[in-house]
């Protein structure tokens, strides 16, 4: 391409990462918005880019009609056989050439904005569409500023935001760092897309332990789940595809070297790698580890709740700072773990066995009254049976307490 404008074209384009066609219909586009500006009519205008000259021709296109009604977008046919012959026919467009050498100053600079306002939208429709699809992945970006609390990096040509939300709180930065972050999403702006970035979302782990651990690269080691909280501490549940292969160690690696990488890049961030287990009890049992739990039990199945039951020592290091290790496997398992020591689970026992020993005792007790006061009624109604009035049977009732002596002071009369 030996057309000067050609080469400032393509150039252009290569430099703004868009195709040259873009910038060519931009440039016909500015021509046209400035002609019309110029010629202030009614007329059907259209530009086309001449690679050859390098110039964008004007053209007025008319329609070729039977009746013409509007002279300024249509011709009559006996006018359009005039001027081209029996080619002519109703229904076609002739052009017309118009100058666009007069256009003046204030046209140009119009054409100028145009242009410049459609390769900034073309420049931002790319990067828009070249991120939204790398949403997930991690990348290097250099820090260029602060903004209040909020890190503006730069990746490649263009620049993202790292909110103070994303940043983890045992991190601080430095202009000219590099730092990793993963992209957590892209949203369409004002001033051009906005590309977000982590440094807090569990996806950023993920993406570290497959660049680190080439088991979960191949897929040999799975990722189950990971849960955060950035700058402190994580947990990472791994499955293996195969049975020869320790998904644990596999994560660690020799002497600890693979997950130790991965801390450094958290900036000493704790891991906790845990087996994944389909029997949720044993993965609720791995996932309070370091603890080391003595027995677990499902309370209530459709609520997803557990029991854990520790030793007494071990109670603290289950619960964690602040409840940390406890809230994080109840994430990473999907249940509500209530954590208990032995010596609280028996005093527990001990009350409800307590309790059920003292509602027995005030059964039977209850039982033996209520035998009593049966066995007293019964001799009373038997005499009433055998023919006496209702006053001989209250009479005989209350002497019913005093049977024996009364008895025996009979027999002896």
């Amino acid at each position: 391409m030996h057309n000067p404008l050609l080469q400032t074209i393509e150039a252009l384009a290569k430099e703004k990462g868009i195709e040259a066609e873009t910038i060519i219909t931009a440039i016909e586009d500015a021509v046209l918005t400035a002609s019309r500006k110029y010629y202030k009519t009614n007329e059907n205008l259209k530009t086309r880019f001449n690679s050859e000259t390098g110039q964008v021709d004007l053209f007025a296109i008319k329609h070729i009609v039977a009746d013409l009604t509007n002279p300024d977008t249509e011709i009559s046919l006996k006018e359009a056989q005039e001027l081209y012959g029996e080619e002519a026919e109703v229904d076609m467009e002739i052009e017309f050439p118009k100058r666009t050498d007069v256009l003046g100053r204030i046209a140009a600079q119009t054409a100028k904005q145009v242009i410049f306002q459609k390769v900034r939208e073309a420049e931002r429709e790319n990067i828009f569409a070249e991120y939204n699809d790398r949403v997930g992945e991690v990348i290097n970006s250099i820090v260029k500023r602060f903004e209040n609390g909020d890190l503006v990096v730069e990746i490649g040509r263009v620049e993202a935001v790292l909110p103070r939300k994303e940043q983890s709180r045992a991190e601080s930065y430095s202009p000219g760092e590099r730092i990793r972050a993963v992209i957590k999403g892209v949203s369409r702006s004002a001033k051009g897309p906005q590309i977000v970035l982590s440094r807090t979302d569990p996806a950023l782990l993920i993406k570290l332990f497959e660049q680190e651990v080439p088991e979960i690269y191949d897929g040999t080691v799975i990722i189950r789940g990971c849960v955060r909280e950035a700058g402190d501490r994580a947990k990472v549940a791994v499955y293996s595809r195969e049975r020869d292969v320790d998904p644990v160690g596999a994560c660690v690696g020799m002497k600890g070297t693979r997950v130790q990488a991965i801390i450094r890049e958290l900036r000493g961030e704790k891991i906790d790698i845990v087996e994944w287990s389909e029997d949720s009890i044993q993965f609720v049992t791995n996932a309070l580890s370091p603890a080391k739990v003595q027995r677990v039990s499902i309370t209530d199945e459709s609520d997803r709740v557990m029991e854990v039951v520790v030793e007494d020592m071990q109670l603290s290091l289950a619960i964690g700072k602040k409840g940390q290790n406890v809230r994080l496997a109840a994430k990473l398992t999907g249940w509500r773990i209530d954590i208990k020591s032995e010596e609280e689970k028996r005093k527990e026992v001990e009350a409800e066995f307590g309790a059920l020993e003292a509602g027995d005792a005030g059964e039977a007790g209850d039982a033996t009254d209520a035998g009593a006061a049966t066995e007293t009624g019964e001799a009373p109604l038997e005499t009433a049976n055998d023919g006496g009035t209702a006053g001989d049977t209250t009479e005989e009732a209350s002497a019913g307490a005093d049977a024996p002596a009364d008895a025996g002071g009979t027999e002896n009369a």
